[in-house]
């Protein structure tokens, strides 16, 4: 177990909507012990509050969006990354627009946000989930596997037909603030160009530029910049994962593969860990939302 840490101080960023286009702000606040992360949506009258948690999951197309009472928050993961990642567990945030700003599209601006606030122990422990035993769950061509372990570990794999990517794995055991700052924090969120058009026509990527995407053309990524790694698109995959898991509400003690995954399969894989946790020894779980896995 570890000490549980909020912030120092209150610090404020802004930007705009990967997804919207919008202008969108965000103030990061110190929370006391067992606060959680609660996102806290600003609108006209009293603010609306929206723990993370897979409970407030309302959608997981192409971002992680949560919502409660009608407000919503879209594209928390790579916030929420950064918070796994450095180790935060109490923050309130309140949210001025209806998505987090992108920043660069990785979770580079979101890691220099918490530093500059400074973390701050809380003095309680904080108690990790821990799976009793192996769990495996599939969604389509997706599939995800939890072992037991003393800390987190992921290994994840990536396979799309392009030329500048195919099949990516990449692996991050045991999974800790300083592995995390190097080789994932700052691994930028991609799509592809063909998918510009259909992607814009469903209200979606109308914020994604350059200065906050990989866009890769038919053979390679656009623009001059490059890539910050050769395996850049699997690193943010996995980064994903891990603002994902924040939705369980507390740190996980596991080992976690993922080939081809994405937000639906890693939401599905919260909500089977959180079931198991529920569940008496020896006892068999039943498909969290009839989504097909095996607990063993």
């Amino acid at each position: 177990m570890r000490p549980r840490q909020s912030l120092c101080r209150a610090v404020s960023s802004a930007g705009i909507g990967l997804h919207s286009g919008k202008p969108a702000r965000l103030t990061l606040r110190p929370a006391p012990p067992g606060c959680g992360i609660v996102f806290r949506r600003l609108l006209p009258g009293p603010p609306v509050e929206i723990p993370a948690r897979v409970e407030h999951l309302v959608s997981t197309r192409a971002a992680t969006v949560l919502g409660r009472q009608g407000a919503r928050v879209g594209t928390v993961e790579h916030l929420l990354a950064a918070l796994v990642g450095l180790g935060v567990d109490d923050l309130r945030i309140d949210v001025e627009g209806e998505e987090l700003p992108a920043l660069d599209g990785s979770a580079a601006g979101f890691v220099a946000l918490l530093h500059r606030a400074g973390l701050r122990r809380q003095g309680h422990a904080v108690e990790p989930l821990r799976p009793r035993h192996a769990l495996e769950l599939q969604l389509g061509t997706a599939r995800g596997r939890v072992l037991p372990a003393e800390r987190l570990g992921i290994a994840y794999a990536i396979d799309f037909p392009h030329p500048a990517l195919g099949r990516q794995r990449y692996e991050l055991e045991p999974v800790t603030p300083a592995a995390f700052e190097r080789e994932v924090a700052t691994a930028r969120t991609f799509g592809f160009l063909a998918d510009a058009e259909a992607l814009g026509a469903a209200g979606l990527a109308r914020g994604a530029s350059l200065e906050n995407s990989v866009v890769f053309g038919d053979e390679a990524a656009l623009g001059p910049a490059g890539l910050r790694w050769p395996d850049e698109p699997v690193r943010h995959k996995l980064l994903d994962l891990l603002g994902d898991l924040a939705l369980l509400g507390r740190p996980l003690a596991a080992r976690v593969e993922i080939e081809r995954g994405g937000h639906a399969l890693h939401a599905a894989l919260v909500r089977a860990l959180l079931e198991q946790a529920q569940l008496s020894p020896g006892a068999r779980a039943r498909a969290p939302d009839r989504m097909p896995w095996r607990d063993r």
